[in-house]
């Protein structure tokens, strides 16, 4: 009987970086950094609401209008504003505070395409980042709700963010407003259609975590419902954010 040959199998060898660069070793510094100038910084400023939204929003369109009505409602009721600082629907928020005395707070972020923060942040509570991680950290531990106005990708990272968190509960229950129904409404009309009804992806109760507002006061009045009973006093940052 013919004796068969041994198989040996080399094991495929594994993909290798072409070099590590020792400054690699320093991003956790670098990241550290960043969150503890963000927590002493915001921590002082007080209860806020972060208002997401394009950049590309330009001052004469009605959602830049919006957003600066729903920044100075915000401020009536009580509550800072926080942008990421850049401009369009973003220097709408930080206007609608400014204009209105209220707390204006701008993160900003490191981008090719975006040079500092706009003019209406309040000059002492500007916060650069290098790193989004760690400015979305920001956005969320401090915030006690969400006006999320129409807007592209960051939008939506920043949106998806903070409902995950939300789900997942990492951090408490704060409410979020959809702001503008010719923009939001297919979205949840998909969310609602393929994500829950075919492909069970997520709970029922998870559609009423993004309800769709026309204006400013439906916005806020959502918001100040929620904490309705409350005052400054019993607010608290999300101390479970990531």
């Amino acid at each position: 009987m013919k004796k068969k040959k041994a198989v040996t199998s080399n094991p495929p060898s594994m993909k290798q970086w072409t070099k590590i660069k020792g400054e690699n070793s320093w991003t956790m510094f670098k990241v550290i950094s960043e969150m503890v100038e963000g927590f002493e910084r915001l921590n002082e400023i007080g209860p806020c609401v972060s208002i997401f939204g394009s950049a590309r929003t330009k001052p004469d369109h009605p959602y830049y209008k919006l957003a600066i009505d729903v920044a100075r409602k915000l401020t009536e009721e009580g509550f800072g504003v926080i942008t990421g600082g850049g401009p369009g629907i973003m220097e709408a928020g930080n206007r609608g505070a400014k204009l209105y005395d209220g707390v204006s707070v701008g993160l900003g972020i490191d981008l090719p395409f975006e040079s500092g923060v706009n003019e209406f942040v309040d000059t002492d509570k500007i916060l650069n980042h290098r790193f989004f991680f760690v400015r979305k950290v920001m956005f969320v531990k401090y915030a006690q709700g969400f006006v999320v106005l129409p807007g592209g990708f960051g939008t939506l990272d920043e949106l998806f963010e903070v409902l995950t968190l939300i789900q997942t509960k990492k951090i408490t229950k704060v409410p979020i407003v959809l702001v503008g129904k010719d923009f939001w409404s297919g979205l949840k009309g998909w969310i609602k259609s393929v994500m829950l009804e075919q492909a069970g992806n997520i709970s029922e109760k998870d559609l009423d975590l993004i309800p769709i507002v026309e204006n400013a006061d439906e916005a806020v009045a959502i918001i100040c419902n929620f904490y309705k009973g409350k005052d400054s006093g019993e607010l608290s940052p999300n101390y479970d954010v990531g």
